[in-house]
């Protein structure tokens, strides 16, 4: 008879035979991952804040300015890691390897290197993450792409999320731990930021691109009538 070696993840019959259980507690790793996110933070406003009055006004745009450096880190550092070390990462104790063990718990594709997920996590961590520092950059400088770049790396997760939460929740989401705490705080709550702040600030983008082009097609009007007129 053919025995695996047990693990904690949906479905149960999956096969991770490379499969090591975490030497951080749950209590542990999530403090490793909000004390990092809280210090990233800090960093952040502490940047925003020196161009209050100059480049980075108000606090929405504080907030955008902490959200895409936010992004910059987990995308490429978090996911870059997985997007490398997909294929052992069951059995791998590094710390962030030991952060996707944990989130696994709620989508066990991580654990699979399923093709999708994969897939997508590439892309994230090595255009996204790339393009979030980007966007924060050209904000921070007050750059005119800032809001070309907002809106494709916003259209880009959008899309990305819809298509994570759709890919498994099509076939019943066989890959969640049923249970509340992973399913609607890991699976639900973490992933639903990349739904709402990307929508507000695609919005946001649109608004501002059409504004600049009524200027500019007005301006270039007005050029025209003033050659006519010569």
């Amino acid at each position: 008879m053919t025995t695996h070696t047990p693990h904690p993840y949906y479905p149960l019959d999956l096969i991770l035979d490379h499969y090591v259980p975490n030497t951080y507690t749950m209590a542990d790793t999530l403090t490793l991952l909000f004390s990092t996110f809280g210090a990233i933070a800090v960093g952040s406003i502490a940047l925003s804040y020196q161009k209050r009055n100059s480049t980075i006004r108000g606090l929405g745009n504080q907030l955008t300015f902490l959200w895409f450096v936010m992004c910059g880190f987990i995308h490429f550092f978090l996911e870059g890691y997985f997007g490398v070390y997909h294929k052992t990462l069951a059995g791998d104790q590094h710390p962030l390897a030991q952060v996707w063990k944990e989130y696994a718990l709620s989508d066990s594709r991580y654990l699979s290197s399923d093709s999708f997920v994969l897939i997508m996590e590439r892309i994230t961590a090595f255009a996204w993450g790339p393009l979030a520092f980007f966007t924060a950059h050209a904000m921070y400088h007050n750059r005119p792409s800032r809001h070309i770049a907002q809106l494709i790396i916003s259209l880009g997760q959008l899309y990305g999320c819809v298509l994570y939460y759709a890919t498994t929740m099509v076939e019943g989401s066989p890959h969640c731990d049923p249970r509340p705490y992973y399913f609607y705080f890991y699976f639900g709550f973490f992933n639903f930021f990349w739904m709402v702040v990307p929508s507000i600030l695609i919005h946001n983008s649109v608004k501002n691109l059409y504004r600049a082009m009524k200027v500019a097609v007005a301006a270039e009007t007005e050029s025209k009538k003033v050659k006519k007129s010569k």
